[in-house]
């Protein structure tokens, strides 16, 4: 019997992504100024205020204000109407120093030893379900969200492009439901759609939905699967079930609407639900953190060993402790379909890869200013590039499959 699994995922004016992007690309300044920096922080957006707190150790000096600004300005918050705007909105830092009795676990005389920043376990994830191994109702998810994006700052930037979407604002929702065969678990078709975008006021809700919903089918939808891989635009067909703005009107949207949080949306930052999380948050956290850097090494097992043909779906859990290098433990579970016992693949993990803290900072170059852009979107199946000499998403790299594939 088939069954059906959902994922969501939001925009970059979501508010919680909203908190999430002010969060880390005050770190990125931070880390461009002080790659030493030791940064935990929290963004709190509401309809004409930002807060950011948290803890510190570095000698930079950042602009709290015009970061924040700058970040809500890219995002489209520029428009008073929209009760939240990068030019008059309310910014207020509370940063105060990191405590000491953390410090001294992590910042040790031999950088290979540095501790982790706190206890914990993480987890990656890898299927075969989409080119970038990732869950397919949330890659659906990303890209459907992007693609409005895509077409609002275009609209933006030119009111006369052809089929543009003027009336959109930055908050959107986008969920996927997927049917899958219940023998192969393989996807079969896209069975639900729903997308929620935040959009200007028009003359009569019957105009506004009606309009919208026709933009959405005529406009969005195609660029959408005309982006897709032939396989995954195949699973489109005619009996899809879509819902567009169901509540019949989305004007008041963004801080104004609904009070941001930075961490609020782990699982949109993940794998949509697919696999298993620790708990941790992301955005706003230096790579000291294992809940930062080592879910991205997690992934990059997952991710490497799915690749080498190792196991067809995995997921990996790395466990830490406070001030201790090495993990304390590793676990993988490729579902019943990996080559050999998942606790050999565990082993084998431990062995053929360094999972200390500083050597995950290290291998995937974490102490450079990468991470605004993996704040909107998620932060894992993002193409892996180089930028002025830097990597970004280098955890995305499937550069150990040819060593896991002569290790099994």
């Amino acid at each position: 019997m088939n069954y059906l699994f959902t994922s969501e995922s939001v925009s970059e004016g979501h508010p919680d992504k909203v908190a999430d992007q002010i969060s880390d690309s005050i770190l990125d300044e931070f880390l461009r100024q002080d790659p030493e920096a030791k940064v935990a922080c929290e963004t709190f957006c509401t309809s004409g205020l930002v807060i950011v707190g948290g803890e510190v150790s570095s000698d930079a000096y950042v602009d709290i204000d015009r970061v924040a600004r700058e970040t809500i300005a890219r995002i489209g918050y520029t428009r008073a109407e929209y009760g939240f705007d990068a030019a008059s909105c309310g910014v207020i830092s509370t940063i105060h120093e990191q405590s000491a009795d953390i410090n001294r676990g992590v910042v040790r005389a031999d950088e290979m030893s540095q501790g982790a920043g706190d206890q914990g376990m993480m987890f990656g994830y890898a299927c075969k379900n989409t080119p970038d191994y990732m869950p397919l109702a949330l890659y659906l998810s990303h890209r459907l969200l992007q693609v409005l994006a895509d077409i609002r700052h275009a609209a933006t930037a030119a009111a006369s492009t052809e089929n543009a979407m003027p009336y959109l604002r930055p908050d959107a929702k986008a969920q996927f439901s997927i049917e899958f065969d219940g023998k192969t678990n393989r996807p079969v078709r896209v069975h639900t759609i729903v997308l929620s975008t935040q959009h200007d006021e028009f003359d009569t809700d019957e105009a506004m939905h009606e309009r919208i919903e026709a933009d959405v089918r005529n406009i969005v939808l195609p660029r959408l699967i005309a982006s897709l891989p032939s396989e995954i635009a195949a699973l489109f067909d005619d009996r899809f079930i879509l819902h567009v703005n169901p509540t019949g009107k989305f004007v008041i949207g963004g801080p104004a609407g609904d009070t941001g949080l930075t961490g609020r949306k782990i699982i949109v930052d993940t794998y949509g639900g697919r696999g298993a999380h620790g708990g941790g948050a992301f955005s706003g956290k230096d790579p000291s953190k294992v809940d930062r850097s080592a879910a991205y090494a997690a992934r990059y097992l997952a991710k490497n060993l799915v690749a080498a043909g190792v196991a067809s779906e995995c997921l990996v859990q790395l466990a830490y402790a406070i001030g201790v290098a090495e993990p304390v433990s590793i676990y993988v579970n490729s579902y019943g379909t990996g080559i050999c016992q998942d606790a050999e693949i565990a082993a084998k993990l431990r062995e053929l890869f360094d999972l200390r803290p500083a050597a995950i900072i290290r291998k995937f170059g974490l102490k450079n200013p990468i991470y605004a852009p993996t704040a909107a979107y998620g932060h894992f199946g993002r193409t892996p590039y180089v930028k002025d000499g830097i990597q970004f998403f280098g955890w995305e790299k499937l550069d150990s499959v040819d060593l896991l594939r002569s290790s099994f």
